[in-house]
């Protein structure tokens, strides 16, 4: 064994990805050490503890978490219930979490500022593979690894409004108008919103259900005024299938958005780009560009509901083979493009998709899938389980990946039960329900429909969503 081995490998987050790969380190008997930059396991998740997910719990736990879970005398949840993000984290990353054979590996409050190897900078060659990584942390430590798996997802770093990939002009000065995806508008955030003019961004589901909860907000709450803007000159992807929709739930959020926008009661702009963001008199106003013409648009507060992106400033001394489009790795980007591909299409993939030219060194989780939002949890556990693998050398495993998934992603929302949450895509759960993929412009296909199916619908905020 070399001393490089002798290293803990360095796990980045402490999410369902990144406690997942705890697991499966712990199972193969590698050291390893866990950098949450929260205060708890699950840090992320909590931000979105109001939200149910539309996938049951059966598709949420990771395999070597449940064997060290189960040996714990844990109550395993309701395989068929939907847990919310609160949920997750109190009958689930937690309880993994507290278990004795993870709990001393995990440092809280350890925010990750830098990566590099030993000695080496970005140009320098030759001994490279045999120095450790450099992890520099934002209180000045730093600590030697063997090899990083980067669990630390998207969460923190949303897409801009602007609609060139550009923050809109003024963004940062009108910040205390700008509003992070998924506010509880019923529950914790009801005051920001109540009696006040909204404007919504973005044509996801994640929109779709803040706009309702607005919705039902603005029957309660006098003053409460709603105003929807998307960049298409159609909301017809995120109405999707209506009645004739292959997912009941997602057919019925569509519905009844399109009800309210029919109805007065959500004010619809189309073609709305970005341009410009000033605070006016305690309020905001939005410049937006429509071809050569520009209109203003005055509001209280804005939802970006504009989707995430990954954030590689941490690995800028490293060799990252990044495609130029996606911001995944060159061979996972064609393999998950949303173009292409809905959540249930992605094909299986593991280590050898998720390697850079910089050896010993992942991204996994939501973070792997660069700007594509059709990542599911699922897939992080098998891309955790594969890495892992690699690391203890065990390629046979690495490379027998395999990925259970519907030949189609689903997205779905339950108005009835969670109107505030975002709904992701995740596994079908076998019903009578219909609904169509995910991933087609329209949400209709011409060609003839794959039927899937739900009984009890929901949202899922696991870390991507589809068709947003």
């Amino acid at each position: 064994m070399s001393d490089l081995d002798q290293l803990p490998v360095a796990v980045i987050g402490a999410g369902p990805v990144g406690l997942a790969a705890a697991a499966h380190l712990h199972e193969r008997g590698l050291p390893y050490i866990v950098l949450e930059a929260g205060d708890g396991a699950g840090a992320a998740v909590r931000q979105w503890a109001h939200v149910r997910v539309f996938s049951p719990w059966r598709y949420n736990i990771d395999s070597a978490a449940r064997r060290l879970l189960d040996e714990a005398g844990w109550v395993t949840p309701d395989p068929d219930a939907l847990p919310t993000g609160a949920d997750l984290v109190e009958h689930y990353l937690q309880p993994l979490a507290n278990l004795p054979q993870l709990k001393p590996h995990l440092r809280y409050g350890a925010r990750v500022t830098a990566i590099s190897r030993l000695g080496y900078d970005r140009l320098r060659t030759t001994g490279r593979e045999s120095a450790p990584f450099l992890i520099r942390l934002t209180d000045g430590r730093e600590i030697l690894a063997r090899a990083v798996i980067d669990a630390s997802g998207t969460w923190g770093s949303p897409n801009v409004l602007g609609a060139s990939g550009l923050p809109a002009l003024g963004e940062t000065e009108a910040a205390a108008h700008l509003e992070h995806a998924l506010p509880d508008v019923l529950g914790t955030d009801r005051a920001r919103f109540a009696g006040r003019h909204t404007l919504v961004v973005g044509a996801g589901h994640s929109a779709a259900n803040t706009l309702l909860s607005l919705a039902e907000l603005a029957a309660t709450a006098p003053g409460t005024k709603v105003t929807w803007a998307i960049r298409a000159p159609s909301p017809t992807r995120t109405y999707g299938g209506g009645d004739a929709d292959a997912l009941p739930a997602r057919g019925a959020l569509g519905s009844r958005l399109r009800s309210h926008v029919d109805a007065g009661r959500i004010r619809l702009l189309t073609g709305f780009s970005v341009h410009a963001i000033t605070p006016t008199a305690g309020r905001v106003a939005v410049t937006v560009r429509r071809g050569e013409a520009r209109e203003q648009v005055t509001v209280d507060r804005i939802v970006a509901a504009t989707g995430f992106r990954p954030d590689h400033t941490i690995a800028a001394e490293l060799r990252l083979d990044l495609d130029p489009i996606m911001g995944a790795t060159r061979a996972l980007a064609p393999l998950i493009d949303p173009n292409e591909h809905s959540c249930g299409t992605v094909p299986p993939h593991g280590v050898d998709e998720l390697a850079h030219p910089e050896p010993g060194y992942y991204a996994v989780g939501m973070k792997s899938y660069g700007r594509a939002p059709t990542f599911l949890m699922a897939t992080g556990y098998e891309q955790t389980r594969s890495v892992v693998a690699a690391l203890a050398g065990d390629w046979q495993a690495a490379r027998d990946v395999r990925l259970e998934l519907p030949e189609t992603g689903v997205c779905r929302s339950n108005p009835a039960e969670s109107v505030t949450g975002d709904d992701c895509c995740g596994p079908a759960v076998e019903s009578t329900g219909k609904g169509l993929a995910t991933g087609i412009s329209g949400g209709l296909l011409a060609a003839p429909l794959n039927l899937v199916g739900t009984d009890e619908p929901a949202t899922d905020r696991s870390g991507g969503c589809c068709g947003g």
